[in-house]
């Protein structure tokens, strides 16, 4: 008799769990935004003025990094490239790197910062939990500073052979903001020389606690890209077994976590959004910073909610998501240029 799996639990039209450890992610939402969601395949020619194109950097593990390469990145008369190492949200659960809304945001940076992009295939809960993503986003920090290692002693015809790798920088947006900070804390402990992270860059990261925050009570926040359903639930399937939301990578500033005085860390860029769910955690990591003697800067974006700028579709039809869209970008350049 074959057994008919049964649905355990659905999450905002993003995941459906099945009762055989099955997982589904077919998108179940809105069909006009589906293309957001779907694949890009990687391309040699230079589109928009950048390549892009995917790497096995573990054969044994699967792990991929995609790369943005922008266009004239090996004449010699131009200066070399820092690299902005990317890891992507979704609560850990969902997303990928290959998404059409990570495309559009990191052809765009790179070619607008004029920076080498590394995006990572992180692997996803709840088959692989916490900290199987952090392992991924370190190897790939390990796999660069292993290229860095080579380019010293051999001239390269490798794609990345105008990378600067004394400017490396970290970003990560949502659950990949948390990763920043877990990657960035580990880096702090070892040697990566020659590579040299320059700095970190969290945007809207999923730094929660147990207890609701003030802005965890606006229901008018939520959005498709974020949910109190969402938060419960792919945390409840992300972090190991048995752990709360104030696990030291949700709460890095919590009782829990480790003393932030204590960490070696880069300078850092904490974006936050005005309308964002967690906006008051992400503060509390903020002001935790400070008190630890870090160096860190917030900016801030008015009246758009967390992860604003993947929505294709209000940055090029909403006059607000544009504009604020624009404002991230060039303070993000403007972090990177700086250090």
């Amino acid at each position: 008799m074959v057994h008919e799996k049964k649905l355990v639990d659905q999450v905002s039209g993003w995941l459906s769990l099945f009762d055989d450890g099955s997982v589904n992610r077919a998108w179940t939402g809105p069909p006009e935004v589906e293309f957001m969601v779907k694949r890009v395949e990687p391309h040699d020619e230079y589109i928009d003025g950048v390549a892009v194109y995917d790497l096995i950097i573990d054969s044994k593990s699967d792990l991929i990094v995609r790369v943005y390469e922008p266009k004239g990145i090996l004449n010699d008369d131009e200066s070399k490239l820092p690299i902005v190492l990317h890891f992507h949200g979704g609560g850990f659960c969902i997303s990928q790197y290959d998404w059409a809304m990570y495309y559009h945001v990191y052809t765009r940076l790179a070619s607008t910062i004029r920076a080498i992009v590394v995006s990572v295939k992180l692997r996803l809960a709840p088959e692989h939990r916490l900290p199987a993503a952090i392992e991924d986003a370190y190897s790939a920090l390990l796999w660069i500073r292993s290229l860095a290692q080579v380019l010293e002693s051999v001239k390269p015809s490798h794609e990345l052979a105008r990378a600067d790798f004394n400017r490396v920088f970290l970003i990560g947006d949502s659950s990949g903001g948390n990763l920043v900070h877990a990657v960035a804390a580990r880096a702090g402990e070892e040697d990566l020389s020659p590579l040299r992270l320059a700095g970190a860059i969290p945007v809207h990261p999923g730094f929660v606690r147990s207890v609701r925050s003030e802005s965890e009570k606006h229901k008018e926040f939520e959005t498709p890209f974020l949910s109190l359903d969402m938060v419960d639930k792919f945390l409840a399937l992300a972090l190991p077994r048995g752990s709360t939301k104030d696990h030291p990578i949700t709460c890095p500033m919590g009782e829990a976590a480790p003393p932030l005085s204590r960490m070696k860390l880069p300078p850092y860029m904490l974006a936050v959004a005005e309308n964002d769910l967690i906006k008051d955690t992400e503060m509390e990591f903020f002001e935790a910073m400070k008190k630890a003697g870090k160096d860190i800067e917030v900016f801030f974006n008015k009246g758009v909610g967390h992860s604003f700028y993947l929505n294709k579709l209000a940055v090029d039809f909403d006059e607000r998501t544009a504009k604020e869209t624009d404002l991230l970008f060039e303070a993000i350049a403007n972090f990177i240029n700086k250090h």
